[in-house]
């Protein structure tokens, strides 16, 4: 195999690797969708102060009889399994960075502008009517997308969009996290224990050195970043923030690369050739069962570690880390009328930040980034479209609420600021969905109605 095919092959398994992306946050967000419901019917019915009193229950791991470990199931899910979530949310980044769509300045600079755009424009309009109030710490809420929320509602307008769309939303929505992590990183960290978080620093930098020496078995990681997150934990410094510098430690370059992986598999099939596959299978012939066994080993190893880890956990994240998280979160009781809402300045900003801030950041930004040369659109795009994306983009829901639970302690502001959000994302994905579906080509549409009639 020379190198260009190699380049080809690594490149086709990166492209699958992004297409499984794509299909799993897609099923993911309906899934998130549901979720929400079940949330908003736990929180609202007769269930609701059991609902919230299993939440607040601790959950405790026993090592030993002088050492245990517990948090609140809610804590686990908000600070154990959303460091997942911010885990993954790490490789997808620096997948992006090293062969996606934030690989180089021609690449990334539209998303880049564009998501830029998307979080000081809200951010700007919440603070513009908070400014001075007790509310202004939640600035940061309208400033996030959620990535599968955004995808599962494009993903239901199927190919009524450009497959570039979706793209452009993807690396936006990427680029918009690294936004809320820095956020989360610089303003809603508590009192900083430092010697916590040195510690944590220097597991950071020993799995930087296991990068380094090239040690490629992730076991080495994994027990790493669980001993990162819990030094994290007890920083001050959101634990979350451990799945983002966890993400960056893990190796690029696979056990096997591809040359050794082909003269390694030439010699393994040699003597495949030569054991007795004519009459007998590998259930009868140990010979065929260590070189198959070799075969699938070397496969295993030629594989990236930080591929792998992604693709272990995508299904994992999309299907279950972001439903518990909403299923947790979500379910805000909704006894305060849409009137209480919108006369407060804090649920004004959020909704205005979130549902009409958004939109008007990502395309000013990107219009501008047109403007003075640094970035373009693809040639498949049109402007009603970036609208359109715009407007989905305001679906802040799984980050806004994280964020949420970071700005206030105050019960009350939390349920404004969870129904503001609600309101919001909700108005965000209606608006979004109908410019899309209105901006389908004329031709799709008349092939579409000239189907319908053949039917009937």
């Amino acid at each position: 195999m020379n190198e260009p095919q190699k380049a080809q092959s690594a490149l086709a398994y990166v492209r699958e690797t992004a297409q499984k992306f794509l299909d799993r946050e897609t099923a993911g967000g309906i899934l998130l969708i549901i979720a929400t419901i079940v949330a908003l019917f736990l929180g609202n019915s007769q269930f609701s102060e059991m609902y919230h009193h299993y939440l607040k229950d601790e959950f405790v791991i026993e090592f030993s009889e002088h050492f245990n470990f517990g948090l609140t199931i809610e804590e686990w899910i908000n600070d154990g399994l959303m460091a997942i979530f911010f885990l993954v949310a790490g490789l997808e980044l620096k997948r992006e960075v090293l062969v996606g769509e934030l690989s180089s300045f021609k690449k990334a600079s539209s998303p880049l502008l564009a998501a830029l755009g998307g979080m000081i424009v809200p951010a700007l309009i919440f603070a513009s009517f908070n400014s001075g109030t007790a509310y202004i710490r939640g600035w940061g809420i309208p400033m996030a997308t959620d990535i599968a929320y955004s995808l599962g509602i494009i993903g239901l307008l199927g190919k009524k969009i450009p497959s570039q769309l979706k793209i452009f939303l993807v690396a936006l929505a990427i680029a918009d996290d690294v936004g809320a992590i820095l956020v989360i990183a610089l303003f809603y960290s508590s009192q900083i224990s430092w010697f916590y978080l040195v510690g944590g620093l220097g597991i950071f930098v020993g799995l930087l050195v296991l990068n380094k020496i090239r040690v490629k078995n992730l076991l080495w990681y994994i027990t790493g970043g669980i001993v990162l997150w819990y030094f994290f934990l007890n920083s001050g410094v959101h634990p979350t923030i451990a799945g983002v510098l966890f993400a960056i430690t893990i190796p690029v370059r696979p056990k096997l690369d591809s040359k050794h992986l082909k003269d390694r598999t030439t010699r393994n099939l040699g003597q495949l050739e030569e054991a007795d596959i004519e009459t007998k299978n590998p259930l009868q012939d140990i010979k065929q069962r260590l070189i198959l066994k070799a075969i699938k080993k070397d496969t295993e190893n030629s594989r990236p570690p930080l591929l792998k880890l992604e693709n272990s956990l995508i299904d994992f994240n999309a299907f279950f880390i972001i439903p518990i998280f909403a299923i947790a979160n979500a379910g805000v009781k909704l006894d305060v009328s849409f009137l209480e809402v919108v006369s407060s300045s804090l649920g004004l900003g959020v909704i205005a930040g979130l549902a009409v801030g958004k939109v008007t950041g990502i395309s000013l930004f990107t219009w501008l980034g047109q403007k003075i040369g640094v970035s373009s659109i693809h040639s498949s795009l049109k402007w009603k479209h970036i609208l359109g994306v715009g407007m989905i983009a305001g679906i802040g829901f799984t980050m806004s609420l994280f964020i949420t639970n970071l700005a206030f302690t105050n019960p009350e502001l939390v349920k404004v600021s969870k129904i503001s959000i609600l309101i919001a994302s909700s108005i965000a994905a209606l608006i979004g969905v109908l410019i899309l579906f209105l901006s389908s080509p004329v031709k799709q549409k008349n092939k579409n109605i000239k189907t319908l009639h053949r039917i009937r």
